[in-house]
């Protein structure tokens, strides 16, 4: 259950994330209540997942693949450009996200 709540945690994360943007410097009042709503939703669900899995583990793979998340939306809904670099950075990581999950599967 605890990988679930990270799971949601992630999403949220990632979708308040698109709302602050959208935000425009919390003059947008829609999309700053989505934003200050869904960052604490999704600190809830983070500090669900803490229960079982440990904080490094759990931060780690929150924090690594909201960035992964957040890079693609912005080339997605923002059309903001993604270089090669940064497409290589992207891919590290996503490399270190699985090597740290790999690295702790052996956690309580």
């Amino acid at each position: 259950m605890s990988y679930i709540y990270l799971i949601i945690a992630i999403i949220i994360e990632i979708g308040a994330t698109s709302s602050l943007k959208a935000s425009d410097g919390f003059t947008n009042w829609l999309y700053t209540t989505i934003s200050l709503i869904g960052y604490g939703v999704s600190f809830y669900c983070l500090s669900m997942a803490l229960r079982e899995i440990p904080v490094g583990i759990a931060y780690a793979v929150w924090s690594g693949i909201g960035t992964v998340g957040i890079c693609l939306l912005a080339w997605l809904i923002f059309k903001q450009n993604l270089s090669l670099i940064s497409i290589v950075g992207i891919a590290l990581i996503v490399v270190g996200v699985v090597i740290v999950n790999i690295g702790s599967a052996g956690h309580s």
